[in-house]
């Protein structure tokens, strides 16, 4: 049994826990690796979150930045070593800060008029950002980059008081390919949530609030994501509720590869079902996805027999 949380949103609280909540995944960019491009349109994407709602999602991702494999989006330094000034190193972007905004706000603003009660997250890990979204409808904010690589995000977070996502990277997107190997990957995890989730309560964002996330994909190789997902409900000992992102990830497409040929994007639907389902069966709170209506069939299955 995974245990119940209320996910204190500011203005409203979600209850994390009873059923399974799922997350629809809104991406305004060029390139992401899995719909890049199909809703950099404004219009698009709106009336892409419109039926992502319809098809049963609870809450609606937007980002405006991929952090594919490969994407530079973090600084030169490393944002866990401190500058001459004791701080940080600032991100140095592919996609500038103006840029995101210009992406994300518009679509926030255009389905909060369309769907005033639609619960809005912005999936960033720059503060101005965060905090322009969550000024035009959003509530929650979810960074990948578990709220290090920009100095300024938990400030801000713990102003804004809205929902937060905090989630595990292992190094930068362009550094996933050399990273040395985790003895425990689990362990790694658990460990540096840990300190992270507790950096972030003494700097003022209020445990209710913060979500976490392990980041499958982000930074584990192909063969660090599985033990992740069995062993996923040793997170539960942090005592925050578990968002897993498992939607079209390469790690599906390596498991259901054929003739030494990873599945291609369009090709791992029922992977993810299948991960996704053992993501619920081991404890997560919502799942992420891409693929919102299959994903609501198989929470409500998998809710029913867990």
């Amino acid at each position: 049994m995974r245990p119940v949380y209320q996910w204190d949103l500011g203005s409203r609280s979600l209850e994390l826990g009873k059923r399974t909540l799922v997350m629809g995944v809104v991406n305004v960019t060029p390139d992401s690796f899995s719909d890049g491009g199909v809703y950099f349109d404004r219009d698009r994407a709106v009336e892409h979150a419109v039926q992502l709602l319809a098809d049963g999602a609870d809450i609606i991702d937007i980002g405006g930045e991929s952090t594919r494999p490969g994407a530079k989006v973090a600084p030169d330094t490393p944002s866990d070593k401190k500058s001459k000034a004791g701080n940080p190193s600032p991100p140095q972007a592919a996609v500038s800060e103006q840029e995101e905004l210009e992406r994300v706000i518009p679509v926030i603003k255009s389905l909060k008029q369309k769907k005033a009660d639609a619960v809005i997250s912005v999936d960033t890990y720059k503060a101005k950002v965060a905090k322009a979204a969550v000024e035009s409808g959003a509530e929650i904010v979810n960074d990948v980059s578990g709220f290090r690589w920009d100095v300024e995000m938990r400030k801000t977070l713990a102003e804004l008081k809205c929902g937060a996502v905090l989630m595990h990277m292992r190094g930068r997107p362009e550094e996933w390919r050399n990273l040395q190997a985790a003895t425990d990957i689990v362990l790694l995890v658990k460990r540096e949530l840990s300190e992270w989730t507790q950096d972030a309560v003494r700097l003022g964002i209020k445990r209710p609030r913060i979500v976490i996330d392990p980041g499958l994909g982000f930074g584990k190789n192909f063969e660090q994501n599985y033990p992740l997902l069995k062993r996923l409900e040793e997170l539960h000992s942090l005592k925050f509720p578990l968002m897993v992102g498992v939607s079209r990830k390469s790690f599906i497409g390596r498991a259901l590869a054929k003739s030494g040929k990873d599945a291609e994007v369009g090709e791992r639907l029922y992977g993810n079902i299948a991960a996704e389902t053992v993501a619920i069966l081991h404890g997560a709170h919502i799942l992420r996805s891409h693929d919102v209506k299959a994903t609501v069939d198989a929470a409500r299955m998998a809710d029913a027999l867990g």
